[in-house]
């Protein structure tokens, strides 16, 4: 489809959002929030924000969807999606029937990975890691402003890498979506924290109530800092990419770039020097 119009789809697990480039330029953006649990209300969403954007704007526009899992190289059905009323299902197919057009679906973390890389806050950088810290924990991995895949197309799942170098004050086990437990999405995403604060608020009322005072808060905000930064090591280790660039709704939160950093003699990465 050859067209001037650009649609794009952001499907989150919290809020799904929509931006209409023309010329290059943003004419439209709306968000709704993302129908919990139901894999046909997540279609429908998706259909009426395009259908909406095209009323207004009458035209019909090319799409892409970032999502929050990838498209399975074998079978086209969606996996390792934090929204699990995605898994198993042909989200491309399904989508392509109710709008009469190709769709184009990728990993969320890769666009927010490809993005920074060729024009945001890692623009110009040889390697560019992207972590995602929202509803689920994602993260991409762009060389020389090429994303890089693999036959499983999962480059950069460190969400469901264990949490390193596991510690008394981080709680007992708890299982993951996935099956395995103890992943590092259910120590960083927005649920996971929620879950393993028990605060009994959700993970954006974590952040405020800690600046506010409140020491339980404030103790939750400081581990989940320290736990960030052991996950990120584990990274670090193993690709030393030269920026890691955090995307989401957690990644506004302004004690990360400040309790999340360690020092250089941190224990948890290999050093330059060491033999």
């Amino acid at each position: 489809m050859r067209t001037s119009l650009k649609l794009g789809i952001d499907l989150g697990g919290t809020k799904t959002e929509i931006i209409a480039l023309q010329g290059g330029q943003p004419v439209i953006r709306r968000r709704a929030p993302t129908p919990q649990g139901d894999y046909q209300k997540t279609v429908g969403l998706i259909a009426s924000l395009v259908e909406d954007c095209e009323r207004e704007l009458g035209q019909q526009g090319s799409l892409g969807v970032g999502i929050p899992g990838t498209r399975s190289p074998d079978h086209g059905r969606i996996k390792n999606a934090n929204s699990q009323c995605l898994i198993g299902q042909d989200l491309q197919a399904d989508l392509e029937q109710r709008l009469q057009r190709p769709v184009r679906l990728a990993n969320d973390a890769d666009c927010f990975t490809l993005s920074e890389a060729c024009d945001g806050a890692g623009a110009g950088a040889p390697s560019v890691f992207g972590v995602i810290l929202g509803t689920g924990v994602g993260g991409g991995l762009v060389v020389r402003q090429q994303l890089l895949g693999g036959p499983n197309a999962i480059t950069g799942e460190w969400g469901h890498n264990p949490l390193p170098w596991r510690r008394a004050e981080d709680g007992p086990a708890r299982r993951c979506y996935c099956g395995l437990d103890d992943c590092i999405e259910t120590f960083l995403s927005g649920p996971g924290w929620a879950a393993r604060s028990e605060l009994g608020l959700e993970a954006n009322a974590i952040v405020p109530a800690a600046q506010s005072g409140n020491p339980a808060a404030q103790q939750a905000l400081s581990r989940y800092c320290d736990q960030l930064a052991r996950g990120l090591a584990s990274v670090i280790n193993l690709i030393d990419p030269h920026v890691i660039v955090l995307g989401g709704g957690l990644s506004n939160t302004a004690e990360l770039y400040q309790q999340g950093k360690r020092p250089p003699n941190s224990p948890c990465v290999i050093q330059a020097g060491a033999h």
